[in-house]
């Protein structure tokens, strides 16, 4: 470390390194948000060296801890992450009457009193994912009042799907004053066609299916391993689900009678062993991943071996990626699970921005998804988009440390990736963005060897 460090940065440097041991020992979660004035402060140009164990997956557990209101026992999820999304999805079954405990990487959560139906726009707001509690309630309850998400910053997510799904199985949906209206006497199975694969659209017919008289079906599912994992919840308290991870989803209604308590653990999350993939390859280093599932993961892998890493799987959960060349430029497009996921466009194209070559990155998913564009600009990256969809990445020899903000969590992580690699200082802000989706970000890249800290 350089002399002329300032002694506040070594002690937040310090600061970091006691939060790697404090995980070891016990991950008590507690609420976290980045102040508006936060910053993440990286030196880059070192390469990641170490071991760095996955964190539970965000849009796993988000939609079990939906789907625990089906039942009025008590439900126990683990391997939770410390993130700020989980906790807002627990003040919103607090809203709704359940009790939510979050000790260590559990969550604890009894709703066997709910005594709210109605999920108000300042939570709603707040995460879209707080949406999934319309299929729970109207199952279990035969009402909701959901208010709609409103805007999204990397583009429109529309909730047609859900709607049209949910009348299909009798409910009388209605939208008014920014709320969805749900209700329904009785739910009755029906077989479900979704023109696209939507994620929430899936989880929502498909919850709400758990209580529904008869055999529902749901062509053309998301297939994402966060669906399995729903669906093993599911199975675990009563349920009877089967497909899940396919095309099509089988859902056999039961009684609410017939529904009990379970723990389930969390998957691994591919989102963040994603990112430390791409953050590898961007300092050339070599990194070993435990707690991974390497099968959630193949078109990631196969993209790594295109821009240059090597990859080595070791048991079932460990993976160890090394790179000591410069990155290749390779074409990237985003597709619905098992294809390219769109979370990692933005951090893919951290490591383009400085590959051999030119790259073209292609988003199918969001209009919005290319705003790190901006910032990756003012580290020296030349990239041109040809309208919402196309980014031409030209790869210079490398990026240089700036100011940068995020827009968004994925555009967070990207702009940490280009700070880890980049020739100087990087300061990057919006931190609430990347408290979202990723545990102890910064604390865990230290692990690592890389020169960051919060302040």
């Amino acid at each position: 470390m350089s002399p002329n460090v300032p002694k506040v940065e070594t002690e937040l440097r310090a600061e970091s390194a006691k939060k790697i041991e404090s995980a070891k020992v016990s991950k008590v979660i507690v609420p976290v948000s980045a102040a508006a004035g936060e910053h993440i402060i990286i030196h880059g140009g070192r390469p990641l060296e170490g071991t760095v164990t996955i964190s539970g997956a965000k849009n796993a557990v988000l939609k079990m801890m939906a789907a625990a209101l089906l039942t009025s026992d008590i439900c126990v999820l683990r391997n939770v992450p410390n993130l700020t999304d989980v906790h807002i999805m627990a003040e919103m079954l607090r809203y709704l009457g359940a009790k939510v405990e979050i000790e260590g990487s559990e969550v604890t959560i009894d709703a066997r009193e709910l005594t709210e139906f109605e999920a108000p726009y300042e939570l709603v707001s707040q995460m879209r994912a707080t949406f999934n509690v319309l299929g729970p309630l109207l199952a279990r309850a035969g009402q909701a009042k959901v208010s709609l998400p409103g805007g999204c910053a990397i583009g429109e997510r529309r909730i047609d799907l859900h709607e049209r799904g949910l009348k299909m199985l009798g409910a009388e949906i209605n939208i008014e004053h920014g709320y969805v209206l749900a209700s329904a006497n009785r739910l009755i199975g029906s077989r479900i066609y979704l023109d696209k694969p939507s994620n929430g659209a899936t989880e929502n017919i498909m919850l709400a299916a758990v209580l529904a008289e008869g055999q529902t079906i749901i062509e053309n599912a998301a297939q994402d391993p966060e669906i399995i994992n729903l669906a093993d919840f599911v199975n675990a308290i009563g349920g009877k689900v089967a497909g899940a991870g396919t095309y099509q989803i089988v859902i056999d209604g039961v009684s609410q009678a017939d529904l009990h308590g379970a723990t389930v653990d969390t998957i691994p999350d591919r989102l963040e062993a994603g990112t430390f993939m791409m953050a590898v390859m961007a300092t050339q280093g070599e990194i070993t991943l435990e707690g991974v599932n390497p099968h959630h993961l193949y078109a990631v892998i196969g993209k790594m071996a295109d821009i240059g890493a090597e990859v080595s799987m070791y048991a079932p959960s460990t993976m160890k990626i090394k790179m000591r060349e410069r990155a290749r430029a390779t074409d990237v497009t985003t597709l619905p699970y098992p294809a390219f996921p769109t979370d990692l466009q933005a951090p893919i194209m951290a490591v383009l921005a400085a590959a051999s070559g030119t790259s073209i990155v292609t988003e199918n998913i969001y209009e919005n998804r290319f705003m790190q564009v901006g910032e990756l600009r003012r580290m020296g990256a030349e990239i041109a988009l040809t309208g919402n969809s196309t980014a031409v990445v030209k790869g210079v020899d490398r990026l240089t440390g700036a100011e940068v903000k995020s827009s968004d969590l994925r555009a967070a992580a990207s702009l940490v990736i280009a700070g880890l690699a980049a020739q100087g200082v990087t300061e990057v802000t919006g931190l609430q963005h990347l408290d979202r989706g990723y545990e102890n970000l910064e604390a865990k890249f230290l692990g690592l060897g890389a020169d960051i800290y919060r302040r």
